[in-house]
């Protein structure tokens, strides 16, 4: 994945937009949620109360029973007692984080703070120079990167027959094929050059012809003693080499084909954004309006707006409105889903 794409989240505040809310006592909308049971540290009668949106999104807002908990939460409660103001929550009634819409109107958590639906949002948004512009940030309380959500099923390789071969890439076993010929032919010239290997120079025979040659060079791969042996010093040099070779490319053979037979899992075929890009099998999309889409919309990366026409072409179709339908729709179907790491980690736990 590319984890140098950071992005912070952060709790958003409008200092210009705060107002004074209805006082302790007066009923509650019954679209706000209840906050948890942590009473701000001197709350009470005469502190003003603000009405704070966020949205829900594991491990930060979550509902238990009638009421919301989560990191945000517990981040808000204790900024209401150092602040010294009271608050009541209210989930985002569109679900989205805020996006400018066609005519210019902000959707989401920002949309209700612009509109004063709310006095403040605490919740997992991503700082982007369009949100600066209309709304003021706090410091940020997390940092983390763009990541691939795939379903493990269609991560995992079928094990072929050809799979001891996964410990290495083509690269690595194309090379060490013209290894090998290489240092046979030099084994099969120098030994025609050499007079020691001629045995029997009446019958003009030499025991290193090139197809003994290459049996040699395989008897090392495999460890096995070959005949014939070499004599001269030469070609004695060019043996002790490739023997030397063989040995440290079989112990990382062997490492390597370990380590995967143990962790059960072969490497991943989508590792990067290019290679979800080539492939056919998985459709992929985001959160419709969030952060991360207008990312590959404004970036001048070849392979982002690749990935930002692809979502673009068939919006109604790739791109979800909430995370909770991101997830469902990955373990449902081949869907890959671009979005913030953390919660993507969550998600695979």
């Amino acid at each position: 994945m590319d984890k140098g794409l950071h992005f912070t989240i952060c709790v958003v505040t409008s200092l210009l937009l705060l107002r004074e809310s209805s006082q302790a006592g007066e009923e509650k909308d019954p679209e706000v949620l209840a906050a948890p049971k942590t009473e701000a540290r001197g709350a009470g009668e005469g502190l003003p109360t603000l009405t704070v949106t966020t949205i829900l999104e594991d491990p930060y807002v979550m509902v238990r029973g009638a009421e919301l908990e989560g990191y945000c939460m517990e981040l808000l409660a204790a900024l209401a007692g150092m602040l010294r103001f009271q608050y009541r929550v209210k989930v985002v009634g569109d679900g989205q984080y805020g996006a400018v819409a066609a005519g210019g109107n902000w959707s989401g958590m920002i949309g209700e703070i612009l509109r004063r639906e709310a006095d403040i949002a605490v919740a997992p948004l991503t700082v982007t120079s369009a949100r600066e512009e209309v709304v003021s940030f706090t410091t940020p309380f997390l940092q983390t990167g763009i990541g691939i959500l795939l379903r493990k099923d269609t991560t995992s390789q079928d094990m072929s027959f050809f799979h001891f071969l996964s410990p290495f890439s083509k690269e690595t076993w194309t090379a060490l094929l013209f290894a090998y010929l290489l240092t046979c032919f030099c084994l099969f010239l120098v030994a025609r050059l050499s007079p020691c290997e001629w045995n029997e120079p009446k019958n003009e025979e030499n025991h290193f012809t090139f197809l003994n040659s290459l049996w040699f060079g395989a008897g090392a791969l495999a460890l096995q003693g070959a005949t014939p042996r070499p004599q001269a010093l030469s070609v004695r040099v060019i043996a002790v080499v490739w023997w030397l070779f063989t040995l440290a490319l079989l112990a990382a053979y062997i490492a390597n084909f370990t380590a995967l037979l143990s962790s059960g899992n072969e490497q991943l075929p989508i590792q990067t954004f290019e290679d979800l890009v080539k492939q056919r099998n998985l459709e992929f999309g985001t959160l419709e309006g969030s952060s991360t889409f207008y990312y590959f919309k404004n970036s001048k990366n070849p392979i982002h707006q690749m990935i930002y026409e692809y979502m673009e072409k068939r919006r109604e179709h790739v791109l979800v409105k909430t995370y909770q339908e991101a997830v469902q729709r990955v373990m449902d179907s081949n869907y890959a889903f671009i979005g913030e790491s953390i919660s993507q980690d969550l998600a695979a736990a």
